[in-house]
């Protein structure tokens, strides 16, 4: 269980940057140089590739080095864990809401026949 947390801690701290989240958003639809993926930002190449390190290390995409050009991919299999931790979330606090519309349906109908 610790090292499923540890997954998930990697990959929501990843996530936490929007630079990155625009790198796996981009290589959603195929694989891209690495480039090709920083053209849109502002940045120098040594800092994008802090973030194409991080998503790395993360285990979200992994790269490969074919002469000078690095291409990245998108790990979709290790969005696994996340989905699972948030589809857990998502049933607990829909049951929680499901109990307070509930309770605050009762309590109306209770002041009402009063």
């Amino acid at each position: 269980m610790e090292q499923y947390q540890d997954s998930l801690s990697g990959i929501f701290q990843a996530l936490a940057d929007p630079t990155r989240r625009a790198v796996i958003r981009r290589l959603g639809e195929g694989p891209a140089t690495v480039s090709d993926l920083a053209k849109p930002f502002e940045m120098a190449l040594p800092s994008f590739m802090k973030h194409i390190r991080f998503l790395e290390g993360s285990g979200l995409i992994r790269t490969h080095k074919e002469g000078r050009v690095r291409t990245c991919e998108i790990k979709r299999k290790q969005f696994a864990a996340a989905e699972a931790w948030l589809s857990e979330q998502r049933a607990l606090w829909e049951g929680r809401a499901d109990r307070l519309e509930q309770f605050v349906t009762a309590i109306q109908t209770k002041g009402k026949s009063k």
